[in-house]
């Protein structure tokens, strides 16, 4: 009889005996992660030789956009680049004689993202229009890449990252809906909707294997996400961040990955460790990343900042050791060419410049 009078939990209870439960779950998980971790980064890196910095300078500056420059990439060819920019222009360069090729115009203002194709054929961008579209290259035909284009992938907001998952048949896109989207280039088909972000995608880089089935991503909401793109699930997720994660990229070995936010510091986490391992800032430099990227070793990590200036860490000594100056605005893109001898940084201040 006293069962039956017993009264039963409120679900606003049961809701807080769950929420207490979760966090003394997350907060055994951490203990746990912190015995493993026994010696810092930088401690192990002491051991290692100093590396001799190349002396990069300034080889080429590309002059052509009327606006900001918002995105670039390399061609496999590794000597074109294109570039995207706030005056709505996609341009084609060869940097090798810092000629423009092709000047391509987009439906709006802000193209925010642009991408290479692997095979070299064809480039992708798109913005503010919402939308991705790719343009063929070259193929024998004189029509210029405009009169060929094709809509393939539509956000419910702005497009701000995309590229090509090592195929010309598929494109990775994300955008300000928060989503990423993995998209058929042929059929303009939605083949897998990624859905975890609760902000602004900002980035996304591709994991350096021949199988190519993961990817991760970046965004407004401090959060890095790894996925699966067979399952469209994140699989893991690193939020140490204090501000907008507005860069991501995987370390050549594809076992960590580094990030560039707002928040003026750019972080190395550990995929097999599931955690942060460095982290890469000085109390003299106050201004957002905007760009990540790796030499071809993985030893040394480039980031573009918003103070008008570029930078090259020492990845395990967790040491700046260099710094390119000549951009009169912030640096939005940094990217090394395919066989990295050349370094190419885009900036607000309408140019890109090659370094080496």
């Amino acid at each position: 009889m006293a069962a039956d009078t017993a009264v039963a939990a409120s679900p606003e209870e049961t809701l807080e005996s769950l929420l207490r439960e979760a966090e003394a779950l997350k907060q055994k998980l951490e203990e746990e992660r912190q015995k493993l971790n026994d010696v810092a980064l930088s401690c192990v890196a002491e051991r290692l030789e100093q590396i001799n910095f190349p002396n990069l300078k300034l080889r080429r500056a590309l002059k052509g956009h009327q606006a900001k420059v918002l995105c670039s990439d390399w061609s496999p060819d590794k000597r074109h680049i294109v570039s995207s920019s706030q005056d709505g222009k996609v341009i084609i360069w060869d940097a090798f004689t810092a000629t423009k090729e092709h000047t391509i115009s987009m439906p709006s203002t802000w193209v925010m993202a642009c991408a290479y194709a692997p095979s070299g054929n064809m480039v992708a961008a798109g913005g503010l229009d919402n939308k991705v579209t790719v343009f063929p290259l070259g193929g024998g035909s004189d029509e210029e890449p405009a009169s060929r284009k094709r809509t393939v992938a539509t956000h419910t907001s702005y497009m701000s990252a995309c590229l090509f998952p090592n195929t010309d048949r598929q494109i990775l896109t994300g955008g300000g809906d928060g989503t990423c989207a993995l998209w058929d280039v042929e059929s303009g088909q939605l083949l897998q909707s990624f859905q975890a972000h609760a902000a602004d995608v900002m980035a996304l880089d591709l994991a350096p294997t021949d199988m190519g089935d993961t990817f991760v991503s970046g965004g407004c909401d401090r959060a890095v996400l790894v996925w699966d793109m067979r399952s469209g699930h994140a699989v893991q997720a690193f939020d140490t961040h204090l501000s907008d994660v507005n860069s991501v990229r995987y370390h050549p070995s594809g076992d960590s990955l580094a990030s560039g936010s707002d928040d003026s510091c750019c972080r190395l986490f550990d995929l097999r460790a599931d955690r942060e391992v460095a982290r890469y800032w000085k109390e003299s430099v106050i201004f957002g990343v905007n760009s990540v990227e790796w030499s071809v070793s993985g030893r040394l990590l480039f980031a573009g900042y918003s103070d008008y200036t570029a930078c090259a860490w020492d990845a395990l000594r967790e040491a700046r050791v260099c710094v390119l100056c000549g951009h009169e605005h912030r640096v939005s893109r940094v990217q090394l060419s395919p066989d990295g001898t050349a370094l190419s940084t885009a900036s607000w201040d309408t140019t890109l410049r090659v370094w080496a």
